[in-house]
């Protein structure tokens, strides 16, 4: 018995590999999609994709993993693998630096405070949002 438990821990491993390789992917296609029709200085791309992970991540926490309908690797697959991969520190910092560089001080404190204030406010919506469907949906029914 111990074997399969360590087995199926492995599992965890998995769910967090191939949620990554899709939370990459879909990073890269959605900044591939929104540079196409962006052509400003604005690192837009990078600040959309980690506001909406932001969100799913605040949201995930509040409402799917509560309602105990994935299993828990599940939802760490999702949240570490997919979300993890999907925003991306490293690309704001060093657009952040290219910006500085290049003398454009006023986008890169832009860039800096909307990245800090959205996430948060993005965290904080999903987390608002997260918690009303999990209450909603978990609230007990008065007979008829």
């Amino acid at each position: 018995m111990g074997k399969i438990t360590k087995e199926v821990k492995k599992m965890v491993y998995i769910f967090v590999g191939v949620a990554g390789i899709l939370g990459a992917l879909s990073r890269y296609y959605l900044g591939l999609s929104i540079n196409t029709w962006w052509h400003q200085d604005f690192p837009l791309a990078t600040l959309s994709i980690n506001l909406i992970g932001c969100f799913i991540l605040s949201w995930l926490t509040m409402y799917i993993s509560r309602l105990n309908i994935l299993h828990p690797y599940l939802v760490t697959g999702i949240g570490t693998g997919f979300v993890g991969s999907f925003t991306t520190f490293s690309t704001f910092s060093v657009e952040t630096v290219k910006l500085i560089q290049s003398s454009h001080w006023g986008i890169a404190l832009l860039y800096i405070l909307s990245s800090l204030w959205g996430g948060l406010f993005m965290s904080w919506l999903g987390f608002k949002i997260g918690d009303f469907f999990f209450k909603k949906r978990t609230q007990k029914q008065p007979a008829s």
